[in-house]
């Protein structure tokens, strides 16, 4: 199917039936972890740290798809709860590089846990095959999408 004029619409947007998950994904995750006083955003960045996905704020910024100044105050909050240290580069003291603490891998794994069975809950009914197609296609697209000028004026 390619998108026309009358056939473009919510229901069947990639956009926003992607904005639409995450948003609902992100108030179950928040609910879920609410106990253990983490955050949806606080265990995305915990976890992209715990598998090094980047090491600085603007480093996690980026991979996270997230404001640079609320992704400093985040890591203050985190740092403040003992789960994130900050340390200067050695070669270049202009970089602040940041780390987990026991705690903060602690608590990423935990939380890990429970939202791997908030999202089996949410996938259920699906079949395993279902789920890796639905991971294989979210993959492609991220692919495609960066790799693609498509929307470049």
């Amino acid at each position: 199917m390619r998108f026309t004029d009358s056939t473009f619409y919510p229901d069947v947007s990639p956009g926003y039936l992607v904005r639409v998950i995450h948003q609902m994904s992100v108030a179950a995750i928040d609910k879920t972890l609410a106990a253990d006083g983490l955050t949806a955003t606080q265990w995305m960045t915990l976890v992209s740290l715990y598998f090094d996905h980047a090491d600085t704020c603007a480093g996690l910024a980026r991979k996270m798809a997230h404001d640079k100044g609320a992704m400093t105050r985040l890591i203050d909050q985190m740092e403040a709860n003992g789960w994130v240290t900050r340390q200067r580069d050695d070669a270049d003291r202009r970089v602040v590089r940041l780390s987990l603490t026991e705690a903060g891998r602690a608590a990423a794994v935990a939380a890990k846990h429970k939202v791997i069975a908030c999202w089996n809950g949410f996938l259920a009914d699906w079949s395993d095959t279902e789920v890796e197609d639905l991971v294989k296609m979210l993959q492609r697209l991220r692919r495609t999408m960066e790799e693609s000028d498509a929307c470049a004026a």
